[in-house]
């Protein structure tokens, strides 16, 4: 790191990297791969969409089932595309269909600022007024997460008015793991549909979106899927609306394929998921993708969660013991954990408070090569 500073720490020995839950490191064959398409380009040009071992006009396809196996959904369920938030809105857009009675959305009342606008001015296109269509939840007082009897009986209580359930899989600030499986049964219960934002949830913890009835998710993959700053997005609609949930916005890529490159003009919509894609996908974003979800591929979410628990409760303990609160000692600086103690509310992030100012931690923890 180039804020470390040398006369701390030896500048042979590599950092400690902490930030994955924000963006994941490079995988080794991502600067291969992208050589093998700018290469392919130079070489042959538009012949690239229908040659080699990533066609540019099938790259997306070519690794839906090294997806598929993440977050727990069947093939035709997914589809790798745009960024998260476009994809929040292709879905709300056809999932909220707002009516005098049921006209609500739910959400946590810390999330990710990106969901948070995306809802809003989803309400203001329908011309609804956000401060009675946006409900929030709010963790009891004094308390940091939101607990699950909580966010079930704001639903038995709200469900009724309440037209889509739009939750973290993982809350990005607490690192709280919602109960997906049983906040979409509760919502789905009412007549609502559940959905899922899963930037910090993929890659993090075990998913199984097609078992569990989610009914649409959405997620990056530059944080736990280490496919680089503004990788590409994902999308999942259960087929279970495939042909019943169609997408309000249209492009040439929701054409089937057999018949995409007649160019007649005469739509025929794929169904479901592949219904919502728009255009060509990002070849070059394709590679990075690619170069991770095989790393993934090597082993499965079980195995990857087992040791993540172990990991992640070996760090609590160490916090505890060496920063918990002495209130025999005041003068001795502490560390808090507002993460979920328990490990099945938990991925592999914990979120810690302290007694300092935060910026003079960060800073020190910096010039010792921690980022």
């Amino acid at each position: 790191l180039s804020t470390a500073d040398l006369s701390l720490v030896n500048g042979e020995e590599n950092c400690i990297y902490f930030a994955g839950n924000s963006l994941g490191l490079q995988p080794r064959k991502v600067k291969t791969y992208l050589d093998e398409e700018l290469d392919k380009w130079a070489r042959i040009g538009v012949h690239g969409h229908f040659s080699g071992q990533r066609p540019w006009a099938l790259a997306d396809e070519c690794l839906l089932d090294l997806m598929t196996g993440l977050v727990g959904a069947r093939r035709h369920e997914i589809a790798l595309m745009n960024g998260l938030t476009v994809n929040l809105h292709l879905q709300l857009l056809s999932f909220f269909k707002p009516t005098p009675r049921r006209y609500k959305i739910l959400l946590e009342a810390r999330a990710f600022p990106s969901d948070h606008y995306a809802i809003e001015s989803q309400l203001r296109l329908h011309g609804l007024d956000v401060e009675t269509s946006m409900v929030l939840l709010q963790p009891r007082q004094g308390e940091e997460t939101l607990r699950t009897e909580d966010i079930l009986a704001a639903i038995e209580k709200e469900g009724d008015s309440i037209a889509v359930i739009m939750f973290s899989g993982v809350q990005y600030y607490t690192g709280q793991l919602f109960d997906i499986p049983r906040i979409t049964k509760a919502g789905q219960k009412k007549g609502c549909f559940v959905g899922f934002d899963l930037a910090h949830a993929v890659g993090n913890v075990e998913l199984s979106l097609h078992d569990w009835g989610v009914d649409f998710a959405c997620w990056c993959s530059y944080k736990y899927l280490n496919s680089g700053a503004g990788g590409l997005g994902a999308a999942f609609i259960h087929e279970k609306h495939a042909r019943t949930v169609k997408p309000a916005l249209i492009g040439w890529w929701g054409h089937q394929f057999k018949t995409r490159f007649l160019m007649e003009n005469k739509l025929q919509l794929s169904e479901g998921v592949n219904g919502f894609r728009l255009s060509n996908p990002p070849v070059l974003l394709v590679c990075a993708l690619q170069a991770s979800l095989e790393v993934f591929g090597q082993t499965t979410m079980k195995a990857l969660r087992r040791k993540s628990v172990l990991l992640t409760g070996y760090l609590e303990y160490l916090i505890k013991h060496y920063y918990s609160q002495d209130k025999t000692k005041p003068e001795k600086p502490f560390v808090k954990i507002i993460t979920p103690a328990q490990a099945q509310e938990r991925g592999c992030q914990l979120t810690l408070s302290f007694s300092l100012p935060v910026k003079s931690v960060f800073k020190e923890l910096e010039k010792r090569g921690v980022a």
